[in-house]
């Protein structure tokens, strides 16, 4: 059975997404765009429009060529955002990074998108540098990229089916992978949320989640600029500071994934903050627990708090709670955005799901992603050749198209919302001399969704501790990829073909917390 959305398509104009938002940012050329929390310095949409002229001309000056990638190692900030747009208005391809990585973790980055060029802070320029081995053609730092003079941009023919970002996701197993998503995938992406985030002029929303991150890139950045709203940045989450902006900007959304709602649900200070001009919460990236959206909205005086479902590699969305008058049901994640088709597929069979049951969820649609970066048959594995894209993820829909996300195929570990694949750091551990074995699985948290917990086996003759084995990790990765339980162990379960069978791991895991 295909699913359809309930709202009628939206036509997906043939522009690339520089145009798209552009065209709507030289409208209101004196509003404020962006405002720099931790400043207070504010960027309107004609200064926006000038910067990424400026930055797309000091690209094509220094030799950038369409086509080519250029990676961006920035905090969230204004900068970040004209860095973004100048290089898709030069024509090329931005692979956003965390600024967290590991010099290990960013080389390997850097070397599979292939990036020519970076944005990045005089802090990190050095170790971005030196993850390519000196190989980037050219560093652009944050404080170059507020001082460049006005320029003349190059005028580049862009095909809206070209890529114009590169996030790197896990998929729904194993290493990170570039992800294409073209111009077009993103474009259609800000037209399909029209029915279901209702962000306007008149808003005022807060980004403490990174845009290196598709959330904090599609959902948060582009759609405020799309929608010509005022967006308040911070580079990282910090409660007084939060809610001292959003008291002092009236700040109307509030985009977040479920951790940082516990946070504030459980916060002692939010009555001590005028929070009144909030209307609307989103979350995603992770499972919003009902109790605690609940929570939330009784401390926020009646507030909507929505959730919406995707991945990466749809641009990010599938399904959304509409902003309709009505009341989300506790656990759903809404309906399909429109121009998007929805299946629940029996992994074992292929067969659709009868009514009401549950099957793994495909979607078909514009914002599907053009595949994985270098890696065919990955993409062959996640899309299928009439073009469904296979989630990992199983869910069942109820009678009203309400999407309610039940279980997990794959075996990613979400972390506060951060992607943590356990083959890379299953395969970490597994350089480390004392380790024979390892495994890694997804351990329930209430703070962060849900922990890595790594089982390792010693290698024979070799002794070590738990503590000596985290630390080994902990050195090598970004912070939210830590193991941050391990244990011990003889044997590590797998079939008879070698693969890991985490899955009984995670049940034995949930029997012994069950004893407890």
């Amino acid at each position: 059975m295909i699913y359809r959305s309930p709202f009628p398509g939206v036509e997906i104009p043939d522009v690339t997404l520089h145009e798209l938002i552009l065209e709507r940012a030289r409208r209101w050329p004196e509003r404020v765009a962006l405002v720099d929390g931790p400043s207070g310095a504010e960027m309107t949409y004609g200064q926006l429009v000038e910067r990424v002229d400026a930055v797309a001309a000091a690209l094509a000056d220094g030799g950038f060529q369409a086509g080519e990638v250029a990676a961006i190692a920035l905090p969230n900030s204004p900068e970040f955002t004209v860095a973004f747009l100048g290089i898709a208005r030069a024509g090329g391809a931005a692979t956003t990074m965390n600024t967290n990585f590991t010099e290990g973790e960013m080389a390997k980055q850097l070397a599979d998108s292939g990036a020519v060029v970076a944005f990045t802070t005089a802090d990190l320029a050095a170790k971005v540098d030196a993850a390519t081995g000196g190989q980037l053609r050219r560093t652009f730092t944050l404080e170059y990229v507020r001082g460049l003079p006005a320029g003349r941009p190059p005028a580049v023919a862009v095909n809206p089916r070209a890529v114009v970002a590169l996030p790197y996701s896990s998929g729904t197993t194993g290493a990170p992978k570039g992800v294409m998503l073209t111009h077009r995938n993103l474009v259609a992406m800000q037209l399909q949320m029209e029915p279901v985030e209702r962000t306007g002029p008149d808003d005022v929303s807060i980004a403490v989640l990174p845009f290196f991150h598709i959330y904090g890139l599609s959902v948060i950045l582009l759609l405020c600029l799309y929608r010509g709203s005022k967006l308040v940045i911070f580079p990282r989450f910090e409660m007084e500071s939060f809610l001292s902006a959003i008291q002092r900007h009236r700040v109307t959304r509030l985009p977040l994934v479920p951790p940082l709602i516990l946070r504030l649900a459980q916060e002692p200070r939010l009555d001590d903050f005028d929070l009144t001009s909030v209307r609307t919460v989103i979350s995603g990236a992770a499972p919003l627990p009902p109790e605690v959206a609940a929570r939330l909205r009784q401390r926020l005086g009646g507030a909507l708090v929505k959730q919406g479902y995707g991945m990466t590699e749809l641009s990010p969305g599938g399904h959304m709670h509409a902003e309709d008058g009505s009341e989300p049901l506790p656990g759903s994640v809404g309906v399909l955005h429109p121009n998007t088709e929805c299946r629940l597929v029996d992994p074992e069979t292929g067969a659709d799901a009868e009514p009401g049951g549950t099957g793994e969820i495909w979607y078909r649609g514009p914002q599907v992603m053009k595949g994985y970066l270098g890696r065919p048959e990955d993409t062959a594995a996640m899309i299928t050749r009439d073009g469904w894209l296979r989630t990992g993820d199983v869910g069942r829909i109820d009678a009203d198209g309400q999407l309610y996300v039940v279980d997990r195929l794959k075996e990613l570990i979400k972390y506060k919302g951060f992607q943590v694949a356990p083959a890379e750091l299953e395969a970490l551990l597994l350089t480390h001399p004392a380790v024979a074995d390892a495994a890694v699985i997804p351990k329930p948290d209430l703070e962060a969704g849900e922990i890595p917990k790594a089982f390792v086996v010693p290698a024979e003759g070799a002794a070590p501790t738990a503590e000596e084995l985290m630390a080994f990790v902990s050195e090598r990765v970004a912070g939210y990829k830590k193991v941050r339980e391990l244990e011990l162990v003889d044997e590590i379960p797998k079939s008879p073909s070698g693969k890991i069978l985490r899955r009984l791991l995670v049940v034995q895991e949930r029997e012994k917390a069950a004893r407890l």
